[in-house]
């Protein structure tokens, strides 16, 4: 018999600051762009897809846009949304365009770098108000970073290169708080059970009486929304199939560089 998930998207209420920065290449030069307002025309139903463009910079051999991107939204959903409005905005504005090659490169990126994430996740127990001990000492054992998982490191595909980077928050319901050793050591082991099952890569977890925090290299098929209700809903099943989460979570992205980096690389791009 199949169970029937406590946390669905259509009930969910999430905070979340999603930025991702694309970059396609074109088959040849192109010796007769368009003006750049031509994007505009565009941003309507990329609206609809769930983004929004933020910066872009262009040449005649290849396009980078920062998009910022709504949680249903994955990283390979993106890549096909922004190549295919553009391909059929520049065939039928005609100006001789050559075309997209396959390659493409997603980026996520934040205010934060990879490293203020991890070590904003690693200092938990310690940032907490905790008196006892013993309790603090326990409760350490369930933050741990992982070195052998490099967030540098891109996902590839067939189509090109990913950087998916995700920060996940989940908060307790009720911010009710979890002291047994035994239930926050099956959050912890769970959690990194549903991450290799669903081929995410924990690069950093802090599991916290009352929330958890998980920074991890997602699967590109899967957006924010799939990775967060995979988890609420795997790990309430894990604690006796209780409804153990708040209805929503945040989600953030990162990478090696922030979003001041893109904003300067973009603006230097436009006035060359």
């Amino acid at each position: 018999m199949s169970i029937e998930p406590l946390y669905r998207s259509e009930n969910l209420c999430p905070a979340f600051q999603l930025r991702y920065s694309w970059t396609g290449w074109l088959k040849s030069a192109w010796a007769n762009m368009p003006d750049a307002c031509i994007l505009d025309t565009v941003d309507p139903l990329w609206e609809t897809d769930g983004l929004r463009r933020l910066e872009h910079s262009w040449a005649n051999d290849h396009f980078q846009i920062t998009f910022s991107a709504k949680p249903e939204v994955s990283p390979v959903l993106l890549a096909t949304r922004a190549k295919g409005r553009l391909q059929y905005l520049f065939r039928n504005a005609g100006h001789g365009f050559p075309g997209f090659t396959r390659k493409v490169s997603v980026r996520s990126i934040g205010e934060n770098t990879s490293q203020d994430v991890t070590a904003y996740i690693a200092s938990q127990v310690e940032k907490e108000a905790i008196d006892d001990v013993r309790f603090r000492t326990m409760l350490a054992q369930f933050t741990w970073t992982f070195p052998d998982v490099d967030l540098a490191v891109p996902s590839e595909s067939a189509r090109g290169q990913y950087w998916y980077n995700l920060h996940i928050v989940l908060l307790s319901a009720g911010r009710g708080r979890y002291h047994d050793p035994a239930h926050l050591r099956t959050l912890y082991d769970q959690t990194l059970k549903i991450a290799d099952r669903k081929c995410h890569r924990i690069a950093a977890i802090s599991v916290m009486p009352d929330h958890l925090h998980a920074a991890l290299r997602g699967d590109i098929e899967s957006s924010p929304l799939d990775i967060a209700l995979g988890f609420q809903n795997n790990l309430a099943f894990a604690m006796g199939q209780i409804a153990i989460w708040q209805e929503g979570f945040y989600a953030g992205t990162f990478s090696e560089y922030d979003m001041g980096a893109i904003r300067r690389s973009v603006a230097l791009a436009n006035a060359t």
